[in-house]
């Protein structure tokens, strides 16, 4: 239902820029282009900050306590943070100004407990209300009870059965690691042997929190947390009960032979100082992985799984936080695009962007991919400095769209193995995921440990409209196989209002902007119904101050598509980049949103951005990507004038 923050796109609330005014255009790109290379670093790459929710920084305290190597005045400044990042309800959400969450907030609670936050402060008094309100700490999801657990919060009980001997089990089994998605892979493994083990945290100051229970733990009959409609979680909470009865019989020789085999699995990944998986759950998993077994801190492989760990930290004068990961490989990728937008100047730094990207390309070595696509050639590009064992989709087709729009012949070589690891690793129903293909074992996401509901890495629109991109920017035409059928996934995936789902960015205002890119490539007549009805969804979300905005709340089924709180620069670059690539630069909604990047760009030629505008895992985890109100913005201006200055509909690029 339409609120009075939208407009119908016919009405403006303020004059519209003009076309004809190209000197405060230009202006705006000039000074955005000069902000964006301010932040390029010397070697060509830029890396910005990642932000995730409340959970990784209280993770973070609480993995100091369980390792008992407490950095004080660093714990200090994220204590400011995650007081600072409280909400109004008094717990903590999964994004800036999103609803309470009991898992998030559980783990803050807990994490300023243990750092000395007095339990009667104001901060732990509104949570601790807020906690007990949603039905307390025993509320939390699996990963929570594990962490409780961990620190005797909890009992075991409290956790489903996740036997470390599955890594025994044959690919052909129901449940097998090459089934799971690669994130679920390597926070999983590690997981396991602390399941097993059992350790206890050493907890320096004795914390508990028994005062976030509405029914005490030992009193809980029933920890059971995935409420999925599915008629498989009745059968794997029953399955849970005969496992919880197995694990005290298997023999010690077969346990131990599987940790044997879980610690091999990390070590063979553990990625130096990039960590495993290069996401800081995992990272973490393997360093209390390392202390259960009883390896010393000076250990080579718990040194290397603690140093990956520090590298994510962001500390300030008075703040500081843990990042889920780092993303240098999309940022720079993403900012040569807008950089190559604007030309001109800008064509030397691009070059020394997608530079420092060609040497990080992933050619020797099939990661876990390949357990599925055994005969696929190599040739992706991870999201982070370094994961070679998991190249990524999404980054393999940005990069190779911006090395062929710079110069086809002086990059062929990496474009041509990154246009057959796409090939290679399309699913059966046309699309493409992130990190795998036909990873929809959509059974798995109702076992107990999934009641977070993202154990899959599924096919999306987004990611798929991506690879469409590349390949029709390198010369696929639309009635290659391949294409037909990503085609004809595309058609299948688009909403009934007009939008398509955006699985890594937020949310149908990032799907709809990527598909729309893919069909201008594949050419498809502007008329085609599937383009006419985006266009009138994306401009009908349009805000009255003349930008879009979109919240994480539109990953909940009966929430509103489309709209947020306020607008934001990177979504509103989204919606006018989709608009264009559908032919409609000359359409009033394109001005207006126009007009909205030029009157809100701040002194630095950048913009601001409170809002997070990226997801993680829908409804559990979303992303405040630093990098996007730098580049996007500044990427759709730059388009603008150029579809004038050209005086054409079709854009010859992908992106």
């Amino acid at each position: 239902m339409r609120t009075s923050a939208y407009m119908h796109p016919s009405t403006a609330a303020r004059a519209p820029f003009a076309v004809g005014a190209t000197n405060e255009l230009d202006d705006a790109i000039a000074a955005g282009t000069n902000g964006l290379l301010a932040l390029q670093k010397a070697d060509g790459h830029f890396v910005f900050e990642l932000e995730a929710d409340a959970t990784i920084p209280a993770e973070y305290i609480l993995l100091e306590h369980f390792l008992g190597r407490v950095h004080a005045p660093r714990q200090a400044k994220m204590v400011a943070y995650l007081k600072r990042i409280q909400g109004s309800h008094g717990g903590w959400p999964l994004f800036h100004g999103g609803d309470f969450n009991i898992s998030a907030s559980v783990k803050a609670y807990f994490a300023l407990k243990c750092a000395g936050e007095p339990v009667d402060s104001p901060v732990m008094r509104r949570a601790r209300e807020a906690i007990l309100t949603f039905g307390g700490a025993e509320k939390s999801n699996v990963f929570t009870r594990i962490q409780l657990a961990l620190f005797g919060a909890v009992p075991w009980k409290a956790v489903p059965v996740m036997p470390v001997e599955m890594m025994h089990l044959p690919q052909w089994f129901p449940f097998h690691l090459s089934k799971v998605a690669y994130w679920s892979r390597t926070v999983i493994v590690p997981l396991l042997v602390l399941m097993a083990l059992k350790p206890q945290a050493e907890n320096p100051t004795k914390t508990k929190i028994s005062e976030l229970f509405v029914t005490p733990p030992h009193k809980v009959k029933d920890w059971h947390t995935n409420n999925n409609p599915s008629v498989f979680v009745p059968v794997f909470k029953a399955i849970d009960g005969v496992l919880r009865v197995a694990e005290n019989v298997i023999p010690s020789f077969v346990r131990q032979a599987a940790i044997q085999k879980a610690v091999r699995w990390v070590k063979e990944r553990l990625n130096g100082d990039d960590g495993l998986g290069a996401i800081y759950p995992a990272m973490a998993n393997a360093v209390m992985m390392y202390r259960a077994l009883g390896y010393h801190d000076d250990h080579p492989d718990a040194m290397t799984a603690w140093s990956a760990v520090q590298k994510l930290m962001v500390e300030r004068a008075h703040e500081a936080y843990c990042q889920p990961c780092l993303s240098p490989v999309w940022d720079t990728a993403l900012a040569a695009h807008a950089m190559m937008e604007v030309g001109g100047e800008t064509r030397e730094a691009a070059e020394s962007a997608l530079e420092w990207l060609k040497p990080l390309q992933i050619t020797e070595l099939k990661g876990d991919w390949a357990d599925w696509r055994p005969k696929a050639t190599p040739g992706g590009w991870a999201f982070q400095y370094r994961n070679d064992h998991y190249p990524d989709l999404d980054d393999t087709a940005v990069v190779g769209m911006a090395m062929d729009r710079f110069d086809h012949q002086q990059y062929r070589e990496a474009i041509a193995k990154a246009e057959e690891w796409i090939l290679g690793m399309q699913c059966k129903n046309g699309g493409w995921g992130a990190f795998d293909s036909d990873n929809t074992y959509d059974y798995l996401n109702h076992i107990p440990f999934a009641d977070h509901g993202a154990l899959l890495d599924p096919p999306s629109a987004d990611v798929t409209a991506r690879c469409v991109s590349f390949l029709s920017q390198i010369g696929y035409p639309a009635n290659h196989p391949q294409m037909e059928k990503a085609i004809a996934y595309l058609r299948r995936e688009q909403e009934k209002e007009g939008c398509w789902f955006g699985r890594w960015g937020t949310n149908y205002i990032y799907g709809t902007w990527s598909v729309l890119c893919a069909l201008n490539m594949l050419k498809l007549d502007k008329n085609d119904p599937m383009i006419r009805r985006a266009v009138a969804w994306l401009a009908s979300k349009q805000r009255i101050d003349g930008g879009w905005g979109e919240d994480g709340e539109s990953y909940w089924t009966g929430k509103p598509k489309g709209e947020g709180k306020a607008s934001t620069p990177a979504q509103t670059a989204w919606a006018l980049l989709g608009l264009m690539a559908a032919g409609e630069h000359r359409h009033p909604a394109v001005a207006r949103g126009i007009d909205y990047l030029i009157t809100t760009q701040n002194e630095v030629g950048l913009w601001d951005e409170e809002y997070y505008t990226a997801v993680g895992f829908p409804r559990v985890f979303y992303l405040r990507y630093h990098g996007y109100k730098a580049f996007f913005p500044l990427w759709a201006l730059a388009r603008y004038r150029n579809q004038f200055k050209a005086n054409e509909e079709q854009y010859p690029f992908g992106m």
